[in-house]
């Protein structure tokens, strides 16, 4: 996520440089062909050229609304998470009980470093690349990752769940698909042993298993959007019209400017390449923008910070538990964090 008060033209530019380029090949070619060859039939009538432009901001100002509506939904969920961690974090220091203290802190430790395993599970989870995912798959995206590391890429599960997990749980863990799923059913078979114990009284027992159901609802409102992408029909007839508009622009405007030649002079003509270029980059940014909103935790510049919110959830409940030394707060690299 951009933290910043917005992009730089120096970040911008070249993230949409290759738009750029495809408009100015989309009309200096026509315009020459029309200047020295004399194709004048290339010059078109304005009229087509607005009709599929009135279709092509349509179905982009669609897209863009739907894709902002992920991204914030995803925002919303984490959102839950936060708040749901914190309560279990409160039961679980008030519920679970026993005449040992040193017990009892031990195991509010064990059950809420379960929680931080759950935490890392998920958004390591979140973090795996989908085949529509278009963070790794174009161009610009990748070398806009030189402004930014995403840490669910550069470190490994393994390392940062033995922080928090035994050796039996981890070995368990990794033999299993959903890894976060398995976490909370850890959990879950830990409070009902205590609750057989006696250090769980039903009712404490049944507030607490009532979390795990909030995180459990939580967790699958993620994976809805991480596994179900932007509807493929839409995302491709946004393209398709931009597209097309962006093709018949330099022959809209040379329909244009060819009506002034004799007011102006043939120069008139050459006006078509840098209007061209404007208005057919506003276009295809506006897709490219949709595009980077789609999936909001694919690992893109635009991404929901999971990373920060999970670091934060792990220091407020490691205050909780009575710690001193806490994890460092994740800290924007360029505005941009994770």
């Amino acid at each position: 996520m951009n933290i910043g008060s917005h992009y730089k033209l120096y970040h911008f530019i070249p993230w949409t440089r290759v738009k750029i380029y495809k408009m100015l090949v989309l009309s200096i070619i026509p315009t020459l062909l029309f200047c020295f060859v004399g194709w004048n039939w290339l010059a078109i009538p304005w009229v087509p050229v607005a009709l599929l432009g009135t279709a092509a901001a349509f179905i982009s100002g669609f897209k863009n609304t739907q894709t902002y509506n992920r991204s914030w939904e995803a925002r919303q969920v984490y959102g839950a998470i936060i708040n749901n961690s914190r309560s279990f974090g409160i039961l679980v220091k008030d519920f679970i009980r026993t005449d040992d203290k040193v017990e009892e802190s031990a195991l509010h430790q064990q059950v809420i470093y379960r929680h931080f395993a759950w935490l890392t599970a998920l958004r390591f989870q979140l973090k795996e690349t989908k085949s529509w995912e278009h963070v790794k798959t174009k161009s610009y995206n990748r070398e806009y990752l030189q402004y930014y590391k995403v840490p669910e890429w550069e470190g490994k599960i393994e390392d940062e769940l033995k922080a928090y997990l035994s050796d039996t749980e981890l070995q368990y863990v990794f033999s299993t698909k959903n890894r976060a799923t398995q976490i909370i059913a850890l959990q879950s078979a830990q409070l009902r042993k205590l609750n057989e114990d006696g250090k769980i009284s039903d009712y404490n027992y049944t507030a607490l298993e009532n979390q795990f159901k909030e995180l459990y609802d939580q967790q699958g409102k993620c994976e809805r959007i991480k596994n179900f992408p932007y509807p493929r029909q839409f995302s491709s007839i946004n393209l398709y019209f931009t597209n097309a508009l962006c093709f018949l622009l330099p022959l809209g405007f040379l329909g244009e400017f060819s009506k002034m030649i004799e007011k102006f002079g043939d120069n008139i003509v050459w006006l078509t390449i840098p209007f061209s270029v404007l208005l057919g980059w506003v276009f295809l940014v506006l897709e490219q923008i949709g595009e980077s909103t789609e999936n909001p935790f694919e690992g893109n510049a635009n991404d929901i910070p999971i990373t920060q919110i999970s670091r934060n959830i792990e220091i407020d409940l490691r205050e909780m538990l009575g710690e001193k030394e806490l994890p460092p707060a994740i800290q924007p690299v360029n505005n941009i964090v994770m």
